[in-house]
C-alpha cells in the first residue's frame, strides 16, 4: 500500500474489474496513484483534515474506459474544420446540400472545402456534379464516414488531375468513371487517401484539434485510446501530440501506433523509426507502441479482401493493400525487436488470414509470443482463424457498435456478399470462447458514436433498440447474430483490463487496484444490472484521470 494519508477519497458505488476485490465503495488516492479501495472505514482512516472527499452517492464508479481504435485528430478536424454531415439520413440529399452549403457561405477566406460522414450507400448514382450545385468555382471534397471514398466537384477533379488516364492506371474499381471513361469524382483507398490527405494542417490547427477530442473523450468517460495511425491525416498530428505533451495540456492517455505505408519498400527502416520515436518522445501520457498498416479497405466500397469472391462482382475479392508476405513479416519481426506490435485494419477474411500468416512465420523468427499484434475490425474471419487469433496471441478488436443489421444498410450488404455471409459478419463470442484477448473499439469518428454504455448494450444485443420496449429489447429484424452476445461483465473487460492489456499497460490501468492510476469513469447507471432500457441514457457525471477531476457534467 502506498503509505502516507490520503490526498483524495473517493465514495460511490465502485466496479473495480478487479478480481480480489471487484466492489468497493471508498478509494483512496495518493498523487495519481490508487492508495487503496474497500470499505468507507477503512478508507476514512487512512484520511485527515487535509483530504479531499468527493462523494458521488449512490453513483456507480468504473475504471476509465479504454478505447483500442479511435482517431483523434480527425474528430476533431470534423469537429472544427470540416462541415460534418455524419447526422444525416443518405437518402436526404438535400439536408447534405444544406448543410455543406452553410459550411461554405460561412468560410469565404477558404481556398477549398472538405465536408465528412457520408454514408457509402448513399454514392450510388452520385457524381462531382452533385458537389458542383453547392459550390463550382473552388475544389470541394465529400469524405464517406468511413474515410475509404471520397467524392469530389469539378473543380478538385482538375486541382488533383483525375483524367481518364488517371483511372486507367490506378484501376476503375478505386477511381470510377462513367460509360464514356470519365471520372465521376468517387476514388477510394490510396487514391482517396492522396486526396484526402493534401491539405496542409499547421502543428496549432493540430494541436486545436486534438484538444477537441480529448474534451470529447473525457465527457464520455474515456481516459485512455489508442490513436491508430496517429498522422494517417496530417505528420503534423505527431508533432502537435508531443508539443501538447511538453506543455502538460495533454491528459488522455494516448497510445500511438504509427503509419507504415502499404507494401513498405524497406520494413526494416520503417519499424526502426517507429522505435526511434517510441525511444525519444515516449511519457507517461503519449506513448508509440508501434506500427499500423492498412491490410484492404471496406466492403460498402468492395475493397474489404474477401477470400470468396463478392456476389454482385463475380470473380473480384476486393482490395489488398498491404499484401507482401515477406515483407509484412519482417514488419512484426522487426518490431517485435523493439518490443512494439503491429495493428492492422483488417476487414475482410482474407486479410485476416494473410495477417496471421505473417504473424505465424514471424514468431517462428523470434519466438516472441507476446507482442500483441492487433487485428481491427474483423468483419469477416474465417472460424479455423478466430482460433488462430487465439493461438498466436492476436488481440481482436472488435466494433460492437457496427454489429446491428441495419435497415437500407443490410440490404446492400446481402446485395454484396450474400446473406449467408452478410448474417455472419462482425463476431465477438466466438473470439472470447477461444480465449483471444477481445477488446472494444469506436473507430470514433468513423462511428457517430463512442459510447460505452452503448457499446455494452449493443455487445448484449447486437440489435438496434425498439423503441416501443420498456426493457430495452432490441427490435425485430435488426439482430445479426443472436448466438455472438457478450455478457455485460465480458463487455465492460473489453472496455478496460483487455484494452490495458493490449497496451502493455495491465500494471498501470485497466482496473482499480492499489498501486495503479486513479482513472475513473462515474455514471448515473449500473451498467451491469440495471434494466437495459437504462444503458441507452446512462449520462457521464465525471472522468477522472491521475486522480483529478477533467470533466464534470
Amino acid at each position: 500500500m502506498i503509505q502516507g494519508k490520503a490526498e483524495k477519497l473517493y465514495l460511490g458505488n465502485i466496479t473495480t474489474m478487479d478480481d480480489i476485490k471487484p466492489f468497493a465503495k471508498a478509494m483512496t488516492v495518493v498523487g495519481d496513484r490508487i492508495q487503496y479501495v474497500g470499505s468507507v472505514e477503512n478508507a476514512k482512516a487512512l484520511c485527515d483534515e487535509k483530504t479531499e472527499v468527493f462523494d458521488f452517492g449512490d453513483k456507480y464508479i468504473y475504471p476509465g474506459f479504454l478505447d483500442s481504435h479511435t482517431h483523434g485528430m480527425l474528430c476533431g478536424y470534423r469537429g472544427i474544420g470540416q462541415a460534418d454531415v455524419s447526422k444525416v439520413n443518405p437518402s436526404n440529399e438535400e439536408k447534405y446540400r444544406e448543410i455543406i452549403k452553410a459550411f461554405v457561405d460561412a468560410h469565404p477566406e477558404m481556398d477549398m472545402y472538405i465536408a465528412a460522414g457520408w454514408l457509402e450507400d448513399g454514392y450510388s448514382n452520385i457524381t462531382k456534379e452533385f458537389l458542383d450545385e453547392i459550390c463550382s468555382d473552388k475544389p470541394l471534397m465529400l469524405n464517406s464516414a468511413g474515410g475509404h471514398s471520397i467524392l469530389l466537384n469539378s473543380a478538385a477533379v482538375k486541382k488533383y488531375g483525375i483524367t481518364a488516364e488517371y483511372a486507367k492506371k490506378e484501376g476503375t474499381d478505386l477511381v470510377r468513371v462513367d460509360e464514356n471513361g470519365e471520372p465521376t469524382g468517387y476514388l477510394c483507398e490510396g487514391p482517396c487517401v492522396k486526396v484526402a490527405t493534401s491539405k496542409q494542417i499547421s502543428v496549432e490547427e493540430a494541436k486545436s484539434y486534438l484538444l477537441f477530442w480529448q474534451d470529447f473523450a473525457f465527457s464520455n468517460g474515456f481516459t485512455g485510446v489508442c490513436d491508430a495511425g496517429a498522422e494517417v491525416i496530417s505528420p503534423s498530428a505527431f508533432d502537435a501530440y508531443v508539443e501538447l505533451d511538453k506543455e502538460n495540456k495533454l491528459k488522455l492517455y494516448t497510445h500511438a501506433h504509427l503509419m507504415v505505408k502499404d507494401n513498405v519498400d524497406d520494413p526494416k527502416k520503417a519499424a526502426e523509426v517507429i522505435a526511434e520515436k517510441a525511444k525519444k518522445y515516449n511519457s507517461q501520457h503519449f506513448k508509440v507502441i508501434g506500427s499500423k498498416v492498412f491490410l484492404d479497405g471496406v466492403l460498402e466500397a468492395h475493397t474489404a479482401w474477401l477470400t470468396q469472391p463478392y456476389d454482385d462482382q463475380p470473380g473480384y475479392l476486393g482490395n489488398q493493400r498491404f499484401n507482401d508476405p515477406e515483407k509484412m513479416t519482417d514488419l512484426i519481426a522487426e518490431n517485435a525487436k523493439y518490443g512494439l506490435s503491429v495493428h492492422a485494419h483488417s476487414d475482410g477474411d482474407g486479410a485476416t488470414r494473410f495477417f496471421l500468416g505473417c504473424i505465424e512465420d514471424a514468431q517462428k523468427r523470434t519466438g516472441n509470443m507476446d507482442q500483441r499484434n492487433c487485428a481491427a475490425h474483423l468483419q469477416f474471419v474465417l472460424p479455423e482463424d478466430i482460433k488462430r487469433m487465439a493461438d498466436t496471441n492476436t488481440v481482436a478488436l472488435v466494433p460492437p457498435l457496427w454489429t446491428p443489421a441495419l435497415p437500407g444498410v443490410y440490404e446492400g450488404e446481402i446485395k454484396n456478399v450474400g446473406a449467408e455471409r452478410a448474417a455472419a459478419q462482425y463476431p465477438i463470442k466466438s473470439f472470447v470462447d477461444a480465449g483471444a484477448d477481445v477488446v472494444f473499439h469506436s473507430d470514433y469518428p468513423i462511428s457517430p458514436s463512442i459510447s460505452a454504455p452503448v457499446s455494452v448494450y449493443m455487445a448484449a444485443k447486437r440489435g438496434l433498440p425498439d423503441p416501443d420496449s420498456a426493457d430495452g429489447e432490441a427490435k425485430e429484424g435488426t439482430v445479426r447474430g443472436a448466438d455472438e452476445v457478450l455478457t455485460r461483465e465480458q463487455a465492460l473487460l473489453a472496455l478496460t483490463k483487455n484494452v490495458a492489456y493490449m497496451f502493455h499497460q495491465e500494471d498501470n490501468m485497466g482496473s482499480l487496484a492499489t498501486g495503479k492510476l486513479a482513472n475513473m469513469a462515474i455514471l448515473d447507471t449500473d451498467l451491469l444490472n440495471d434494466n437495459y432500457s437504462k444503458l441507452l441514457t446512462a449520462k457521464i457525471v465525471a472522468t477522472v484521470v491521475d486522480g483529478e477531476i477533467v470533466y464534470k457534467a
